[in-house]
């Protein structure tokens, strides 16, 4: 999985846009990828990258049956620190991998910002910062 992304994200990035995510199901049968741009994706961006890595995935020989493009959604997920920090004033649902001193696993609140491997948030009016290594999965809260 680690090849291929490494093989899809400069594709994506040199037309302009980040790979958020990329999934791969059935064995590798489908494959699913996550774009994003300042302003948000449209469809019309979501075919051009179909398109194009279309191209690509048959010139390096990759087999696959359906590929799939999409924008993250509202609830986009969080991965690496620039994203914590490009989010910073924005609510998140972040779960990390092993509870803090009080046993807590999971955090709701504001993010504040990335920096030096930690995250920083905004909790009830109080400041945590946790560890970018442990954040098993963090989401965007929308708010509608």
């Amino acid at each position: 999985m680690a090849a291929l992304e490494a093989m899809v994200e400069p594709v994506v990035s040199g037309m302009g846009y980040e790979l958020v995510e990329l999934q791969a199901a059935n064995g590798g049968r489908m494959l699913r990828l996550f774009i994003d741009k300042p302003g948000g994706i449209g469809v019309e961006d979501c075919a051009a990258v179909s398109r194009q890595l279309s191209r690509v995935l048959e010139v390096e020989g990759i087999d696959y049956d359906r590929l799939e493009v999409s924008s993250p959604g509202l609830d986009r997920p969080l991965r690496k620190g620039v994203d914590f920090a490009r989010f910073s004033g924005q609510r998140a649902d972040v779960r990390m991998r092993t509870p803090d001193a009080t046993g807590r696993r999971r955090f709701v609140g504001v993010l504040r910002g990335a920096a030096e491997g930690r995250v920083s948030m905004e909790m009830d009016g109080q400041t945590v910062q946790l560890a970018l290594d442990d954040v098993e999965r963090a989401r965007l809260v929308p708010e509608l």
